[in-house]
């Protein structure tokens, strides 16, 4: 019998793994601001360890769910409510790379945000992506938001698939600035969908 999963709240414990899936969930862009961002004698991988390890900010094992399959992180959704009025900081204090994704966030203020949903690869095509999104999306109801809200790169096809079944819709775009030599090219894609 194959063993069913289960969620529950990340702990400090996790904190390798969620490195590992907010790199994976940000197709690599994640490692190459953690290698711009950590100390010389510092790995990538320990810097984005100490990140989720954190008590406060976005990418903390607080405001994270794990998936685990038999004992086994499997996937990640890490999400919370946006302030409502949302406060935009100076864009011009942030990487590049960021200030199109930050300046999304304003448009959709008091929603339960989805910052980062993530499989590791050999748990893809089991649904884990859908689990995840509704548990976020009871979180968000019972934290009254409005709505909930996600950002997508417009080459993710699986991401955009996912959320449109979902019920999510489009609500506005900024074109994306990437690592040199990234892969891809197009726009981060803000997506909301209405909780009441």
């Amino acid at each position: 019998m194959t063993a069913q999963p289960t969620f529950r709240p990340a702990t400090l414990a996790d904190a390798s793994a969620l490195a590992i899936l907010i790199d994976i969930a940000g197709e690599g862009i994640p490692a190459f601001l953690w290698s711009t961002w950590k100390a010389p004698e510092q790995s990538i991988l320990e810097f984005g360890r100490e990140r989720a390890r954190r008590e406060e900010g976005g990418f903390s094992y607080r405001n994270t769910i794990v998936m685990e399959i038999a004992g086994e992180v499997a996937a990640t959704l890490v999400g919370y409510r946006l302030d409502d009025p949302y406060d935009l900081p100076d864009l011009d204090e942030l990487p590049d790379i960021v200030r199109p994704l930050i300046s999304l966030e304003p448009q959709v203020p008091g929603t339960w945000y989805v910052n980062v949903l993530a499989a590791f690869p050999e748990f893809h095509g089991q649904g884990m992506g859908t689990k995840l999104l509704e548990a976020a999306e009871t979180k968000g109801r019972e934290g009254n938001a409005p709505a909930m809200s996600v950002i997508v790169a417009s080459w993710n096809d699986g991401a955009a698939r996912l959320h449109a079944r979902a019920g999510y819709a489009d609500v506005a775009r900024e074109a994306a600035v990437l690592p040199p030599g990234f892969p891809h090219q197009g726009d981060w894609i803000l997506l909301a969908k209405p909780l009441r």
